[in-house]
């Protein structure tokens, strides 16, 4: 009988052992882990479902950043099964995005067991690490840039530094908005300098993350986004407030409280995300 591609697969990749597994729920629907660790969802008959909130969170602040239908040029830094980029070639038809994975043997396998079909137009991936390539990127190039880059479970050092969020700020067009996917708990020792960063750099920035982890009671994702133009944050409050999962957003006053005058962490010091609770992200 000839394969289907609906049985799970294993496979050494550069940084660790990937799996893909089929959702049983979803005919289309896999779920990629990197050592254990969720790194994707994608619905291939279906790019706009959005398994992870945090990708939501994400695709929320992409979805208010143009007017409706608007292509964007986006810079996703992090592939994994490359969902967001499949969301945008969706919802924006005539966007330009480039992707950059580091992990090349993660991106071969992606391209072989879940490739991108027509739903690809305008997308293009890069394996490189995602600050040499920034690095080299032209100046105001970007309408967005989206920084989802984990090593495991922890976003490498050398990509949470201001010299980091500084090269990202370069790429940006005037207006345009820069995303962080993080993970952290109380007392937000790793977040509250990356928000000191970005509110030096760019001044709009807002905090979007479930209540249960802003109230410190347990770990999670926090997405940040930044812009030197005013961010849309009613409207995005609007959008996370109606998911499965809410979030509420942080920005202004309340989140030069939620900092509590941190400062910006550079290159000497950085260091990697925390070090996830065991069953944080964990699938069996």
């Amino acid at each position: 009988m000839e394969d289907d591609g609906r049985i799970p697969v294993t496979q050494d990749v550069d940084f660790g052992a990937a799996r893909l597994l089929p959702d049983v729920d979803r005919p289309a629907g896999w779920l990629l882990t990197v050592d254990g660790a969720p790194q994707s969802y994608v619905d291939l008959g279906d790019p706009t479902h959005l398994e992870f909130e945090y990708v939501r969170r994400l695709a929320h602040v992409l979805d208010e950043a143009a007017p409706e239908g608007a292509p964007l040029d986006v810079v996703h830094l992090g592939g994994g099964a490359l969902t967001l980029p499949r969301y945008t070639a969706a919802t924006r038809p005539g966007s330009r995005q480039r992707v950059v994975e580091a992990d090349r043997a993660l991106a071969a396998l992606v391209a072989t067991r879940l490739p991108l079909g027509r739903g690809g137009d305008g997308v293009a991936i890069t394996t490189d690490d995602a600050r040499a390539w920034l690095e080299g990127a032209p100046d105001a190039s970007a309408d967005a840039v989206v920084a989802d880059v984990f090593g495991g479970s922890r976003v490498p050092a050398h990509l949470t530094s201001y010299e980091f969020v500084t090269e990202a700020a370069r790429v940006l067009r005037p207006g345009g908005v820069y995303l962080a996917n993080l993970a952290d708990s109380a007392p937000f020792d790793f977040l509250r300098p990356q928000i000191a960063g970005l509110r030096e750099l760019f001044g709009e920035v807002c905090l979007i993350a479930e209540p249960g982890v802003l109230r410190g009671r347990r770990f999670g994702n926090a997405v940040l986004a930044a812009s030197r133009a005013p961010l849309p944050v009613d409207r995005i409050a609007r959008r996370t407030a109606s998911d499965v999962f809410p979030a509420r957003v942080v920005d202004g006053d309340a989140l030069e409280v939620f900092g509590r005058c941190a400062r910006p962490v550079y290159d000497k010091d950085a260091v990697p995300s925390p070090i996830p609770p065991d069953g944080s992200f964990g699938v069996g």
